[in-house]
């Protein structure tokens, strides 16, 4: 999977010219198949999907990265994170004792 980030229209298309966004949306939907569609459809009502698409994006390449590595590398069961109170967010892989204690009779 790679992140690819495309910008249309760096100059925003007035709202009055309905016709260039039906063209740009048909575009740009085009590229995807239907499963594809459906499947951004259903994430992105997700509370706090954009946000946190943009903060991913806002990342360095080489957090970014890292952050990726991690995720492949793991299983979400096996992950732990955290929010200190200054907002800085450490993620952890877990050992199976750890997950067993995390997630109470969800232990494979």
């Amino acid at each position: 999977m790679s992140a690819e980030s495309v910008v249309y229209y760096l100059n925003r298309v007035p709202e009055s010219d309905p016709n260039d966004q039906t063209e740009w949306l048909v575009t740009a939907l085009a590229q995807y198949t239907g499963a594809e569609l459906r499947e951004l459809l259903y994430v992105a009502e997700e509370p706090g999907f954009f946000e946190l698409m943009r903060g991913l994006f806002a990342l360095s390449d080489e957090s970014r990265a890292a952050l990726q590595h991690f995720l492949e590398t793991g299983h979400p069961p096996a992950m732990k994170a955290e929010i200190d109170p200054k907002g800085r967010l450490t993620i952890e892989h877990v050992t199976d004792e750890q997950r067993v204690k995390l997630l109470p009779g969800i232990a494979n």
